[in-house]
């Protein structure tokens, strides 16, 4: 079998839905986050912008705001959220939004986000660092107060990725179904 450190990377990778306390330290996030800039787009427009936030303050009140979306708005989110104890950040000690530009374009900007979030979640595991992709947090974001505040103007949520060590080291990734390729 071929293998690689990045491989192995991709092999070991899960999402992490409980982190410890422990801050992750500025140099870590910061090398993180450049990783996700790297990240190829359609025609290279580049139409994401990153917002790292380590501010635990900061971080609750997107986390609190989501819950109240979602209680307000998505009553199938909120039990999922409720069955999580209604943590949508699993106290995360970072996480970085991915955003993007509100355009008409023949290339989705979702794309271009997807690959920005892979190159943050690969660079994160490669350096110690457990992650989760996460979706509810846009709840949050949907308040334009807070819209406003965290996201660049004219830019949209589209994923966010949280950063930190897992409360329980170890976390098992998904099992693959190698039967889902087709080779032609």
């Amino acid at each position: 079998m071929t293998t690689s450190e990045t491989l192995d990377v991709i092999a070991r990778r899960y999402a992490c839905r409980a982190f410890q306390d422990t801050p992750v330290p500025e140099d870590i996030v910061r090398a993180v986050a450049e990783a996700g800039v790297r990240a190829p787009s359609a025609i290279n427009r580049q139409p994401w912008r990153l917002t790292v936030i380590t501010d635990r303050a900061k971080m609750a009140e997107i986390e609190q705001a989501g819950v109240e979306r979602l209680r307000a708005n998505d009553p199938a989110g909120f039990a999922r959220a409720q069955k999580r104890g209604l943590r949508l950040l699993y106290n995360a000690s970072a996480m970085i939004i991915v955003s993007t530009e509100a355009m008409v374009s023949p290339y989705p900007v979702e794309m271009d986000a997807g690959i920005v979030a892979s190159h943050l979640v690969l660079a994160a595991t490669s350096l110690g660092l457990d992650t989760c992709v996460a979706a509810m947090p846009g709840a949050g974001l949907d308040d334009p107060i807070l819209k406003a505040r965290y996201l660049p103007e004219g830019f949209d949520f589209a994923i966010s990725v949280l950063l930190g060590y897992a409360a329980t080291p170890g976390g098992t990734p998904h099992v693959p179904d190698f039967s889902k390729i087709v080779y032609v």
